[in-house]
Order: C-alpha cells, then sequence, then structure tokens
C-alpha cells in the first residue's frame, strides 16, 4: 500500500499503533515489538465473541425451535470461520515495489486489494459498528447493574415483590467508567483487559449454562417446540423469526477486527499460520458455549424463556450465583467497550495530528503519577474527545434501552458487508479468480443469500425496535 496522506488518512484504523503516543505519532508498528501470541489471540477474540450476544440466544432458540435453532447458530458459525479463513489471506497484499505489505486493519486491507472507494464505503460501515456495539454494550452493562439489586431485592422480599430500578443511572455510570478506562493509549496497552473480560466471558457463560440445566432437572423435562413459541398470526411469526436471527448475527462479530489481532502477533511462526489456529479455537469454543446457553434456557423455560438468560429473572437463586454472573458482564463489557473503540478513536486522533501538525492540544502529554500506580500519559485531545464520544453514545443508549431490540438491529445492521461481502471479494482479487468460473459462482451465490437473510433480520429487527419505543 502506498504511503501518500491520502492513503494514510483513508487507512486509520491501525488499531494500537496509529494512536498518539507522547509527542510523536506512531503509524508502524516494527515487527520485533509485536509479541502476541495464540493465547493473546484467542484471549483477543474471545473478548469481542462471547459477550452481550450470547444473553439473548435462549430467546433466539425459542423463536425459532429445537430444529432450526441449532441448526441456525450452526450455520452462522460456520459464516464467522468462512469470514476468518478468508481474512487470515488478507493480511499480507503483495506490493510490486516494496514486496509483501502488511495491512494492520480490516480496512487497510480493503483499500490495498479493493481500493480507495472500496475504503471509503468499509470506512462508514466500520465506524457505524463501533458506535452500535458501543451503545448495545452500555444498554446490557445497565441491566446487568440492575438485575444484581432486583435479584439482592427478590431474595429479600420475595419473588412477586415490586422490584424496580432505572437502568438510566447504570448506563450513566457506565459511560462514567468508559471515560476513564478510554484513556488507555492504545489497542497493544489494553492485552491484560481482553485477558481479565475473555475470563469473565467463560465465567458468565458457564454460570447461565449451568443454571439452565439445574433448572431443566428441577423442572424434569425438556420444554421446548420444534417450532418455537406460538404467535396469534404468521406475520408475528415471520417478524419474530427476523429479530432472532438478528440477536444471533450480533453473536458473531470477530472479524472486525480480526487483522488488528492479527498484527499484534509475533513472527515467526506466520501470523496467518497462528491467526488460523487461534480462530479455528475461537469459533468451535464460542459456538460450544452459545449452543449450551441457548439450548439450556430455552429447555429450562420452553415458551415463557427471557429476553436476557441472566436478567429476565427465569433464574432467582441462588441469588449470589445470579449476582456474580451479572458482575462477570459488567467486567467483560467493559474490555469489550475499549476492544471496540480503540481503532474509532485511532482514526479521529491520527487525522487530526496530521491536520494541526504544530498544535500543543493534539501533540503535547502530561505525566500523571498517583501514590505507586504506573505513570499515566494524559493528553487534552485524547480527553477531550474520547470523552465527548462515549458522552455521545452514553445518550444514545439512554434513549433506546431495550436489550433483545436493540441488539438485533445491531446485528443485522452490518453482518453482511463486514463479515461476508468484503472478505469474499478480497479473495476474488487476491486469488485472481475470474466472474463465471465455479469458485466464483459458489462465492458470490453464498454472498448473495447471506445478504438476503440479513435483510430479512435487519427489517425485522427494526420493526422489533419501534414497537418497542412506541408501544
Amino acid at each position: 500500500m502506498g504511503s501518500s496522506a491520502e492513503d494514510d488518512e483513508i487507512s486509520g484504523f491501525d488499531m494500537g499503533t496509529s494512536l498518539l503516543q507522547s509527542s510523536n505519532i506512531s503509524t508502524v508498528v516494527h515487527p520485533n515489538h509485536r509479541k502476541g501470541n495464540l493465547w493473546t489471540a484467542l484471549a483477543h477474540i474471545i473478548t469481542g465473541v462471547i459477550g452481550s450476544g450470547v444473553l439473548s440466544l435462549a430467546w433466539s432458540m425459542s423463536r425459532l425451535g429445537w430444529v432450526a435453532g441449532p441448526v441456525t447458530m450452526l450455520l452462522f458459525a460456520l459464516v464467522s470461520f468462512i469470514s476468518a479463513s478468508l481474512l487470515c489471506n488478507c493480511y499480507k497484499s503483495p506490493d510490486p515495489e516494496i514486496g509483501p505489505n502488511s495491512n494492520g486493519s480490516y480496512i487497510d486491507a480493503v483499500q490495498s486489494i479493493l481500493g480507495k472507494k472500496n475504503a471509503r464505503v468499509c470506512g462508514v460501515i466500520v465506524i457505524i459498528n463501533f458506535v452500535k456495539i458501543g451503545i448495545v454494550y452500555t444498554v446490557t452493562a445497565s441491566t446487568s447493574l440492575r438485575a444484581i439489586l432486583k435479584s439482592n431485592c427478590y431474595h429479600d422480599q420475595g419473588h412477586k415483590a415490586a422490584c424496580e430500578y432505572n437502568t438510566t443511572y447504570f448506563m450513566l455510570l457506565f459511560g462514567a467508567l468508559q471515560i476513564l478506562v478510554s484513556q488507555i493509549p492504545n489497542f497493544q496497552n489494553i492485552k491484560w483487559l481482553s485477558a481479565v473480560a475473555a475470563i469473565m466471558s467463560f465465567a458468565y457463560s458457564s454460570i447461565g449454562s449451568g443454571l439452565g440445566l439445574a433448572k431443566i432437572i428441577e423442572n424434569g423435562e425438556v420444554r421446548g417446540s420444534i417450532g418455537g413459541v406460538p404467535t396469534s398470526t404468521a406475520a408475528e411469526k415471520v417478524w419474530s423469526v427476523a429479530q432472532a436471527l438478528g440477536d444471533i448475527a450480533f453473536s458473531f462479530p470477530f472479524s472486525l477486527y480480526f487483522l488488528e489481532i492479527q498484527d499484534t502477533l509475533r513472527s515467526p511462526p506466520p501470523e496467518k499460520t497462528t491467526m488460523k489456529k487461534a480462530s479455528t479455537a475461537a469459533v468451535c469454543i464460542t459456538t460450544f458455549f452459545y449452543l449450551c446457553c441457548g439450548g439450556f434456557g430455552y429447555a429450562a423455560f420452553g415458551n415463557s424463556t427471557p429476553g436476557n438468560i441472566l436478567t429476565g429473572f427465569g433464574f432467582y437463586e441462588p441469588y449470589w450465583l445470579v449476582d456474580f454472573a451479572n458482575a462477570c458482564i459488567v467486567l467483560h463489557l467493559i474490555g469489550g467497550y475499549q476492544l471496540f473503540s480503540q481503532p474509532l478513536f485511532a482514526i479521529v486522533e491520527r487525522r487530526l495530528a496530521r491536520q494541526f501538525p504544530n498544535s500543543t492540544l493534539v501533540h503535547d502529554s502530561y505525566s500523571l503519577k498517583l501514590t505507586s500506580l504506573p505513570t499515566l500519559e494524559l493528553n487534552l485531545l485524547r480527553i477531550c474527545f474520547r470523552t465527548a464520544y462515549v458522552v455521545c453514545i452514553t445518550g444514545i443508549a439512554i434513549l433506546f434501552p431495550y436489550f433483545n431490540e436493540v441488539v438485533g438491529v445491531a446485528g443485522a445492521i452490518n453482518f453482511w458487508p463486514i463479515i461476508v461481502y468484503f472478505p469474499v471479494e478480497m479473495y476474488l482479487v487476491q486469488k485472481n479468480i475470474e466472474a463465471w468460473t465455479p469458485k466464483s459462482t459458489v462465492l458470490r451465490t453464498y454472498s448473495f443469500i447471506c445478504l438476503v437473510v440479513i435483510i430479512f433480520a435487519f427489517i425485522g429487527s427494526v420493526k422489533g425496535l419501534l414497537s418497542a419505543k412506541f408501544k
């Protein structure tokens, strides 16, 4: 890829390498500075994949039924695996002048392989994706914080007590915390946060599955049906299925930051080899957890399956375990929020740094030392922009605090271009596969089928969101 200013402006999503650090702008990560390995890559992927989407899978299963539910999850997992397999090849692009060129981000790869016009379109889609995930994570974290208080209230006053709490206050609390955490300079500095978040993902997914299994044993039967929850009209069934597809789509988002993770890996072995192993393991692990959470939840509650398996209060006891699971969700979302926000911070700060090369606001950093804690490097641009961003995300979340509906829209809104279309097109260009050849026909047919499914999911999810807002 070229090194002109125009090229740099388009390809500003180099996670962890394009943020302002001290008074310099780092645009390249030297290979010797990349210390990631299979385990750090797996932690990053797990952090982004096993997120708030897993909490709605039992509800999605209840809308689809015992046959279509598991099959749909497996198909989405297959699409995610295909995307990862195609993207592994996009990290290196041939350059006739300098040889193989590394694409340190998704949008870098799109520009290098498909050109600037596609990169501009991709850039808009990527920004929308980062914003909508921030909104979903804010809604989910506030729901889990509220669930902790409700769980304790139900335990003390009985399951029929009027334990109601406003999520707005919890969204504000989560937003305030993210303002602080957002001051972490870049992606390289959140490895520890991803590790903690990945552990939390396993913890609450396991607890949700375990509570579902315990409920099945308590009931003495497996609830649910082949057709899923019955509805009064066929149209209602169609829209509920569409929303369920959107919720499941939201559960497989890691293709967006796949190349950013690959760019943190040390070599040898080749980054491509490590990422193939990490992505294969991640898809297998997450699919297993998804099937357990969705399947056990639906089997436990049947037609009464709540929208959020850990906050919908199908489970009341042991209350301390429900509290712990929701606390794990909040801790995970703190790290997950940063995983998806840091690339957006990078592009804005990098562009401003180029436009204002002599600005002290943009370039100067100040050291803050608090007792025995490590020295914190503060930058005024970072403080102002990131604070404003978190405030805006929090404000939108307060306007639309509807978990299942927001998750459905978020899952459908850009699943196809990010996970299907661009990876397929980049692969066809890289491999010089001509149109109407068998491989090209198969891949483009696969892309078209995915597009039809996602359009259906998007329409249904938007309808569900508007119905929840104005009912």
